[in-house]
C-alpha cells in the first residue's frame, strides 16, 4: 500500500515500538539511514541496524530477528519482489519499504494491511489496474439439480444446455482475462529502473516534521548526487530533483557572510554551484583527475596516444603550465584558481565537451575543509567496497555510514584516498580492455569479460565498482569505435567472483545515447535466459541486472540471451 502521510501513518506509528532496519549497500541507502538516525535520536526511538547487500542476507536477518521485532524499515531493497511470499512473516508483522528500485512489485502495492511503500507523491509509477491483475475466485459450479427438481424433462435439458453455453463463456472469458494479465504484467515488469532517491524521501519526511537539519538536506543532496554518478536517473530527473533541494538550501544557509557565525570553525554551509564534471580535482592534481574522469577521458580518447596529445593541446590552449597541473590542487596558483572553470569550460567547448560543468552543491567545514557532493560519494562507495583489508563486510558498511558524519573527517579522507585509486583502477581497465579489444558484438548487445590475473580484478568482483566500470567502458568504447550500429548497443559485462567455487559476477546496462531514459531490460532477459538453459545462477543482488553465474554455464547463457534478445 503507498503511504500517503509519512508522518502519520509511517513515523507516528513506529515512534513508540522497537524497529529493525534493514539497509542496503549503497550510498543513497546509508543517507536515508543517517536522516532516519538523526530522527529516531530526536524522539529515543530504539531500534537495531543490520546491513544486507543481497536477498540472501535479507533473508537470514529476517529470520533472526522475526520473533524480536514487529516493525521492520526496509531501505533501498524490498520493493521489487513479492515480500511476503519471500518473508513469509507474521499476521501482525509490518514492513515499511523506503526504496527508489522501480516497477514496484503489485502485489506489494495492492497489500494494505502489512506492507506500506514510502514513496514520493509525485513519482509516476504506473501501476496497472487492481482489477486488471487480480480476480475473485469465483464459484463456477453452480447447483442446477436442485433448480431443476419437479421440472419437465425438456426444461432439464435446456436449462443444462444454457448452463453449458455460460461456463464455457465464463472459461474463455477468464482466459482472455489472464493472457491480457501476462501482457499487462509484462509490459509492467519488463525495463527495472530507479525512482526519487530514498534520502530525499526521508527528508521530506523530516522537513514535515519541522526536524530538518542542515545535515540531513546535506545527506539528502549526497543521495542524489549517488543515483546521478551511478547514471541511474535521468538528466532531467536529476535537474528538477536539485531544484526542490536548492530551495532547502536557501532557506538553510541565508545567513550573510559577514556575520561571525559563517566563520566559526566548527561551522558547516551548503552551496550550490556549477561546478566541473571531474572527480576528485580538489583532492587531487588537475591532471589525474581528467585522466581519470570518465566524460573527458572518454571524449579525448586517452587510451590513446593520439588522445594523450589531444589532452597537450586541451591544457594548452587554457594556458595552464603542465607544472601547474600536475601539482596537488590546492597548491596551484590563487591566479589561475580563481578563472579556471571558466578557462577550462571555454576549452573544452572547442573540444567537444560541452557538459564539463554540472549543476551540484559543496559543503564547507569552518575554514579549510571543502567537498564537493561526488566526492562523499566516491568515499563511501570505496571504503563500502574496499578490498584492501580482508574482514566482514559490516565493518565496511559502518566505516562509509561514520564518513557521513562531519565528525568523522578522518575516514572520509581515508575513503578519497581509496577512491582515487579505485578511479585509476577503472581507468586502466578500461585502457586495456579497448587497447587489446576485449569488447566484441555479440549481435544484439557487447559483451567484455575480465580474465582472472587481470590487475585490480578483486575490485571489479563488487557490484558498485563493476557498475561504474562498465558503464565507463561503454562510454569509452561509443565514442572509439567507427561502427554506427555499436553506438547503440547494450553492454554485458562480466568479471570473476569466486575462483574457488567458480563463479562470475555478471551486469548488464542500457545503451549509451542522449535520449537515454536509463531503463535497463536485462534483469527480466537474466531471469528467462537462467531458466531456459537450466543455468545455476544466483539472482542476490537488489538490482535484477546484476547476477551470480557458475564458469561453465556461461556460454550456453549467452548464446540463450543472444537468441532471445535478437
Amino acid at each position: 500500500m503507498l503511504v500517503s502521510d509519512c508522518r502519520r501513518e509511517f513515523y507516528d506509528v513506529i515512534a513508540s515500538q522497537r524497529v529493525l532496519l534493514l539497509v542496503a549497500s549503497d550510498v543513497d541507502a546509508l543517507c536515508a539511514c543517517k536522516i532516519l538516525q538523526a530522527l529516531f535520536q530526536c524522539d529515543h526511538v530504539p531500534y537495531t541496524l543490520v546491513p544486507v547487500s543481497g536477498w540472501q542476507e535479507l533473508e537470514t536477518a529476517f529470520l533472526e530477528h522475526k520473533d524480536q521485532f514487529k516493525y521492520f524499515v526496509f531501505i533501498n531493497c524490498g520493493a521489487n519482489v513479492d515480500l511476503l511470499e519471500i518473508l513469509q512473516p507474521e499476521e501482525d508483522t509490518v514492513f515499511f519499504v523506503c526504496d527508489s528500485h522501480r516497477p514496484i512489485n503489485v502485489v506489494n502495492v495492492y497489500n494494505d494491511t502489512q506492507i506500506k511503500l514510502l514513496v514520493k507523491q509525485d513519482d509516476d509509477l504506473d501501476v496497472p489496474a487492481y482489477d486488471d491483475i487480480f480476480r475473485d475466485e469465483e464459484d463456477e459450479e453452480e447447483d442446477s439439480e436442485n433448480e431443476s427438481d419437479g421440472s419437465e424433462p425438456s426444461e432439464k435439458r435446456r436449462r443444462f444446455e444454457e448452463d453449458v453455453i455460460e461456463r464455457t463463456m465464463k472459461r474463455r472469458q477468464r482466459r482472455e482475462w489472464e493472457a491480457r494479465r501476462r501482457e499487462i504484467l509484462f509490459d509492467y515488469e519488463q525495463y527495472e529502473y530507479h525512482g526519487t532517491s530514498s534520502a530525499m524521501v526521508m527528508f521530506d519526511l523530516a522537513w514535515m516534521m519541522s526536524k530538518d537539519l542542515n545535515d540531513m538536506l546535506w545527506w539528502a543532496i549526497v543521495g542524489l548526487t549517488d543515483q546521478w554518478v551511478q547514471d541511474k536517473i535521468t538528466q532531467m530527473k536529476y535537474v528538477t530533483d536539485i531544484g526542490i533541494l536548492q530551495r532547502h538550501v536557501s532557506r538553510h544557509n541565508h545567513r550573510n557572510e559577514d556575520e561571525e557565525n559563517s566563520l566559526s570553525i566548527d561551522c558547516m554551509r551548503i552551496a550550490f554551484e556549477y561546478d566541473l564534471r571531474l572527480a576528485l580535482y580538489q583532492h587531487w592534481s588537475l591532471y589525474e583527475s581528467l585522466c581519470n574522469t570518465s566524460y573527458t577521458s572518454a571524449s579525448l580518447k586517452l587510451w590513446s596516444v593520439q588522445g594523450q596529445k589531444r589532452l597537450q593541446e586541451f591544457l594548452a590552449d587554457m594556458g595552464l603550465p603542465l607544472k601547474q597541473v600536475k601539482q596537488k590542487f590546492n597548491s596551484m596558483d590563487m591566479s589561475l584558481k580563481e578563472n579556471l572553470r571558466e578557462m577550462i569550460e571555454e576549452s573544452a567547448n572547442k573540444f567537444g565537451m560541452k557538459d564539463l560543468r554540472v549543476q551540484t552543491f559543496s559543503i564547507h567545514f569552518g575554514f579549510k575543509n571543502k567537498f564537493s557532493a561526488s566526492d562523499i560519494v566516491y568515499a563511501a562507495v570505496s571504503l563500502m567496497e574496499n578490498v584492501e583489508k580482508e574482514g566482514p563486510e559490516t565493518a565496511n558498511f559502518i566505516k562509509a555510514l561514520d564518513s557521513l558524519s562531519r565528525g568523522n573527517l578522518d575516514k572520509l579522507h581515508q575513503g578519497l584516498d581509496l577512491a582515487k585509486k579505485q578511479l585509476r583502477a577503472i581507468h586502466q581497465t578500461v585502457a586495456s580492455c579497448i587497447c587489446t579489444n576485449l569488447v566484441i558484438s555479440q549481435g544484439p548487445f557487447l559483451y567484455c569479460s575480465l580474465m582472472e590475473g587481470t590487475p585490480d580484478v578483486k575490485l571489479f568482483s563488487k557490484p558498485v565498482s563493476l557498475c561504474l566500470l562498465s558503464k565507463y567502458l561503454l562510454k569509452s568504447f561509443v565514442c572509439s569505435t567507427k561502427n554506427k550500429r555499436c553506438k547503440l548497443l547494450p553492454l554485458i559485462m562480466a568479471a570473476p567472483m569466486d575462483v574457488e567455487q567458480g563463479t562470475v559476477i555478471m551486469v548488464g546496462i542500457p545503451p549509451e545515447t542522449e535520449s537515454s531514459d536509463k531503463k535497463n531490460f536485462f534483469g527480466r532477459a537474466f531471469e528467462k535466459a537462467a531458466d531456459s538453459t537450466n543455468s545455476r545462477t544466483l539472482h542476490n543482488h537488489f538490482d535484477m541486472s546484476i547476477i551470480e553465474l557458475k564458469t561453465e554455464d556461461r556460454s550456453k547463457f549467452l548464446d540463450a540471451l543472444i537468441s532471445l534478445l535478437s
